[in-house]
């Protein structure tokens, strides 16, 4: 039954989540968490901080660990299975009617209605995992060098055009020695 609970909701999530890996988070929490309660907010916080600094689609390495952590090395298969397997048939299936009808405003009009959401979706999952990223190693107080660590990344990222896997990298060297 949990396989077919794990294949439902990363396929369900994953076709809901127009624009790609980033805009499925909030839909993977949400079933992850609020729905089959196969972790905590802050367990999926962790796994989408360490997710996010390997290298690969964030959707497809989510779905490997959260089946993993569910249901063992089957669980990783069948949740990368429901990532991928939809979507390419999907593509293969509907790349020639869109082709067909990439000039038509109603759907510039349905891709420029739906970018909103997709928005507002994905900054309510930063502000979700904002109460972890931000909090002191004991808890209680909110601590500075995260928010110190957060503008720097993004002034490096945004406006010098560095790469962000450095960014990742010192901040995993930052944490191991002024956050435990």
């Amino acid at each position: 039954m949990v396989l077919w609970q794990l294949f439902i909701s990363f396929t369900r999530a994953t076709m809901l989540g127009y624009g790609g890996g980033p805009s499925t988070i909030p839909l993977y929490e949400n079933e992850v968490v609020d729905h089959y309660k196969w972790m905590t907010t802050k367990e999926f916080g962790e796994a989408l901080a360490f997710g996010n600094a390997l290298p690969g689609p964030i959707a497809t390495k989510l779905a490997a660990y959260i089946g993993f952590k569910v249901a063992g090395w089957i669980g990783a298969m069948v949740a990368l299975v429901a990532v991928v397997m939809p979507t390419a048939i999907l593509m293969i299936v509907l790349v020639s009617v869109l082709h067909k009808f990439q000039g038509n405003p109603i759907i510039k009009g349905m891709i420029k209605g739906v970018q909103p959401i997709i928005f507002v979706m994905l900054a309510m999952l930063a502000f979700d995992f904002a109460k972890y990223a931000f909090t002191a190693s004991s808890g209680s107080v909110v601590s500075f060098l995260p928010f110190a660590m957060a503008a720097a990344f993004f002034i490096m990222v945004h406006y010098l055009g560095i790469n962000p896997a450095w960014g990742v990298l010192g901040a995993l060297i930052i944490g191991a020695v002024a956050l435990r």
